[in-house]
């Protein structure tokens, strides 16, 4: 039998390049790809250095990257070096030429176009992919725009990003789309009209004489409701509660060439995992960190010290619980006497993920030829929010879920000022993840500040590394996020989990080979 091509993917708001990655991670059971990300376009240019040198990594079959591209994340080479590096050269030509810096909306169309043109050639299916910013249908976007600033929610532009996504569907008439974006979209209006209403009716008809179903990936039918296009990743192997609409649509002319015997219920659909992925689990393997000491000198001795004195915070709190808690507070500081590293850009300490995580996300985020962790580097904090972090983390270690301001002993509470957030509840301003289950949605303001995202263990007082965080998304560890570590955060927090996106690949994959028989 002859080997087919891999699908052409152009992927749009690539970001740094989560649901690209699940799509090209697909492979039959030869090795061989099933897709291949022709072109993907990111406008923020850290996160495009970032798409770039996971195409160049993507470039040479699974398990083959060359040795200079460990040596890049190890931190022994530079960006510059890898991409002129004999073994690594053509293909970083090949890769910047996949990833795109470009603005959709200000650059021109045409421009957008050409490259769109070029990469699909000739072929006759390939799939658009992509997730339109999110911020004006996101909770947090709507709650700084409304009721205070009503006129600059309705005038914000990133309601319409979508007919950006919108236009190359109408100009080149994919086989199939998948659009991902927040579940603020449900139910966000605008001009008192319901937004998603309005998607759904372009890309049913986008206008250029083709039509498309737009299919559930969780329910059965063609003419889903909008909570059917709701995606729950922890009930497919995510380590996280991450909810997001993703949109499956199908030209017309594909699905009705469908064979009849092909459409059985059920077949199109992402497959439930039997077992939900636990924040503990996720993190196995990953060398303990103690968190830094902010404002003044830092030093293991000095942050070990400010531990210490972290049950004195409880006096005057009138709880119950409070022996349990002072106890474990007193054994946590005694625990921490172990943990004197920070961690740091590549820490090569062994990685042992043991068997906390089923075989095949264990093979997914594992890679030993790293020979170590990437980005695992503890933040620095202030004393006082260690006391917050170390109480909260020994509740919720004993009570099961993580405390709200209500049940912070006075001492703890912050000052007003300093619980104002643009991201979470203020009542919710510190949130432990729990250890024996999936994480909350891992954001982009984690790149602002992690109170909350505190680690479960107390000893370690401190919040997720970017290492961490991206775990929970489901990105390798040879996934390498370039900029600082505020810009390794917000990339993290922005992503479709790959994990994900994969069994995503999957159903598309599948209903486009039954169209073919």
């Amino acid at each position: 039998m002859t080997q087919r091509a891999p699908i052409p993917v152009i992927d749009l708001f690539a970001g740094p390049g989560g649901l690209g990655e699940g799509f090209a991670a697909l492979s039959d059971p030869d090795g061989e790809r099933r897709f291949e990300v022709k072109v993907s376009v990111e406008k923020d240019e850290v996160a495009h250095r970032t798409l770039s040198l996971r195409a160049l990594f993507r470039s040479f079959p699974e398990g083959k990257a060359p040795d200079c591209y460990y040596d890049y994340v190890r931190g022994k080479i530079t960006r510059e070096q890898l991409f002129a590096h004999p073994d690594a050269a053509d293909a970083g030509r090949k890769a910047l030429a996949e990833a795109r810096c470009a603005e959709l909306g200000k650059t021109p169309p045409q421009t957008i176009d050409v490259w769109i043109r070029k990469a699909v050639g000739d072929a006759s299916e390939w799939a658009l992919i992509g997730g339109p910013p999110c911020q004006a249908y996101s909770l947090a976007g709507r709650s700084r725009l409304r009721p205070g600033n009503a006129e600059a929610f309705e005038a914000d532009k990133r309601h319409f990003l979508y007919t950006e996504y919108l236009r190359i569907i109408k100009v080149f008439s994919p086989s199939v789309f998948v659009m991902e974006n927040v579940k603020g979209m449900l139910n966000s209006k605008h001009g008192g009209s319901p937004i998603f209403d309005r998607i759904l009716a372009d890309l049913r008809s986008p206008g250029n004489g083709s039509t498309y179903l737009v299919r559930s990936l969780v329910v059965d039918g063609d003419e889903p409701e909008p909570l059917d296009y709701l995606i729950e990743s922890e009930k497919f192997g995510v380590p996280q509660c991450r909810h997001r609409v993703i949109l499956f649509g199908v030209r017309s002319d594909v699905a009705q060439g469908m064979p009849s015997h092909a459409c059985e219920a059920g077949k199109f659909k992402l497959k439930a995992a039997g077992k939900r992925v636990t924040v503990a689990a996720a993190l196995s393997g990953l060398p303990p960190l103690r968190s830094r000491l902010s404002v003044k000198e830092d030093s293991h001795r000095l942050w070990r010290s400010a531990l210490k004195a972290a049950p004195e915070s409880l006096r005057l709190w009138r709880m119950p619980i409070r022996t349990d808690v002072e106890e474990m507070m007193a054994m946590s500081w005694q625990a921490a006497e172990a943990y004197e590293s920070h961690g740091s850009r590549f820490d090569g300490r062994p990685i042992a993920l043991g068997d906390a995580l089923s075989p095949p996300l264990r093979k997914w985020i594992h890679d030993a030829r790293l020979g170590g962790v990437a980005q695992h580097e503890a933040r620095s904090h202030m004393a006082s929010d260690l006391h917050r972090y170390m109480f909260a983390a020994c509740f919720a270690r004993l009570q099961g879920y993580s405390p709200k301001l209500g049940l912070f002993p006075p001492k703890l509470l912050p000052d007003h000022a300093n619980m104002e957030s643009e991201a979470v509840p203020f009542v919710d301003r510190f949130r432990v993840q729990l250890a024996g289950e999936p994480s909350s949605t891992v954001v982009s303001h984690i790149c602002k500040d992690g109170h909350y995202f505190i680690h479960p263990d107390p000893a370690q007082c401190r919040s997720l590394t970017v290492r961490e965080a991206a775990r929970l998304q489901t990105f390798p560890d040879n996934y390498f996020f370039e900029g600082n570590r505020t810009q390794q955060y917000h990339q993290v927090g922005n992503a479709v989990p790959p994990w994900l996106a994969r069994q995503i690949a999957e159903v598309v994959f599948d209903f486009m080979q039954a169209a073919r028989l």
